[in-house]
C-alpha cells in the first residue's frame, strides 16, 4: 500500500529497521488508520483527517481520553504518540451486528463498558453538544457550504431541548460521544470501545442517546438500554433520552455539512448529512416532543 509520509515517520520513529505488514482499516470516515504488524506484535496507527480541530477534535485531548479508557478496561492500550499520530495496541475482537444490540444480553455487555467510561476521572476537554452544532454551522458556511434549509427548524428545536435541560441539569461525566456501531468490539463477554476524538465531559445522556439512535434501538430495546444504565427508570430518564436522540442526529448532520468544506476523503458527506437530517426531522415531529420537554425538567 501507498505510505502517507507520517505514517513512514511513526514506523521509523517506533521500529526503526523493521519492515512490518501494513494494512489500511476501512471502517474511519474521518481519518485514516493503519493496522501494523511487527515481531508478532499488532497495533493501530490513526493518521489523522486535514483540518480535523475544526470538528472539535484535539489529539492530546483524543490521547488523554483513550489512556483513561485503557485504565478503566474498555479501551486500546496507548503505546505512542508521534506528531499528533496516535498508536495503539490491536484489540482482537469482532463486530456487533446492529439488531443484535435489541437483545438485553448484548446490551448489557456494551452498557457495562459505557459505564466504565462514565466513572472514569474527568478528562481536559469537555462536550458541549449545543455549541458544537453551533459552531460547525459557523465553519460550514465561512467554507462556503451550503446550510440545508433543515437546518432553521432543527437549531429550534435543539434551543428548546437545551432550556428544558438547563432546568436541572445531568451531573457531568466523561463521555465517548461518538458511539456508532463500527466503534464496538466483541471479545466474549467484554467489549472494547474504540475511537475517542470526541470524547469529554458532558452529559451522559447524550451517550445514550447517541448509541440508540446510531445502532436503531426499538422502543423496547431503550427501555432495556434505561434500565441497564439506571434500575429504576422515569419518565424523565426517558424523555432525556429521546432529546438527546435528537441532538445527536442534528450533530451528525451538521458534522457531515462541515465535512464537505474540509474532508479529502472519499466520503459522501452530503448525503451523510441528509440521512441524519432526515431521520432527526422525523424524531422531532413526534407527537410527543412537548411532552418529553416538560418530563425533562423534573429532577432525576
Amino acid at each position: 500500500m501507498d505510505t502517507d509520509p507520517r505514517l513512514e515517520k511513526v514506523l521509523e520513529a517506533r521500529w526503526p529497521g523493521s519492515t512490518p505488514t501494513l494494512t489500511r482499516i476501512t471502517a474511519g470516515i474521518t481519518n485514516a488508520n493503519v493496522k501494523v504488524e511487527v515481531d508478532g506484535e499488532a497495533f493501530v496507527v490513526r493518521l489523522p483527517g486535514l483540518d480535523t480541530e475544526l470538528l472539535g477534535i484535539d489529539r492530546d485531548a483524543e490521547l488523554e481520553a483513550t489512556r483513561a479508557a485503557a485504565t478503566a478496561g474498555v479501551g486500546p492500550e496507548v503505546v505512542d504518540f508521534i506528531d499528533g499520530c496516535l498508536v495503539t495496541r490491536f484489540l482482537e475482537g469482532r463486530p456487533i451486528p446492529e439488531q443484535h444490540l435489541q437483545r438485553e444480553d448484548v446490551l448489557a455487555i456494551v452498557v457495562r463498558s459505557i459505564r466504565a467510561i462514565h466513572a472514569a476521572p474527568p478528562i481536559p476537554s469537555t462536550f458541549p453538544v449545543f455549541r458544537i452544532v453551533e459552531r460547525y454551522r459557523e465553519l460550514a458556511a465561512e467554507r462556503g457550504v451550503a446550510i440545508p434549509e433543515a437546518y432553521g427548524v432543527a437549531s429550534e428545536r435543539a434551543r428548546r431541548i437545551e432550556v428544558a435541560l438547563a432546568v436541572d441539569p445531568t451531573p457531568a461525566t466523561t463521555c465517548h460521544n461518538d458511539l456508532l456501531n463500527a466503534n464496538f468490539l466483541r471479545d466474549g463477554d467484554h467489549v472494547w470501545i474504540v475511537d475517542y476524538e470526541y470524547a469529554g465531559v458532558g452529559d451522559p445522556f447524550f451517550d445514550l442517546g447517541n448509541l440508540s439512535i446510531n445502532n436503531a434501538l426499538s422502543d423496547e430495546a431503550q427501555e432495556r438500554l434505561l434500565a441497564l444504565y439506571f434500575e429504576e427508570v422515569t419518565d424523565a430518564h426517558r424523555a432525556r433520552l429521546k432529546l438527546m436522540r435528537i441532538m445527536s442526529d442534528l450533530r451528525e448532520a451538521m458534522w457531515g455539512v462541515l465535512q464537505q468544506g474540509i474532508s479529502s476523503l472519499d466520503v459522501d458527506y452530503a448525503a451523510y448529512a441528509a440521512r441524519h437530517f432526515a431521520r432527526l426531522t422525523e424524531t422531532a415531529s413526534d407527537d410527543r416532543f412537548e411532552r418529553w420537554l416538560a418530563d425533562a425538567e423534573v429532577p432525576l
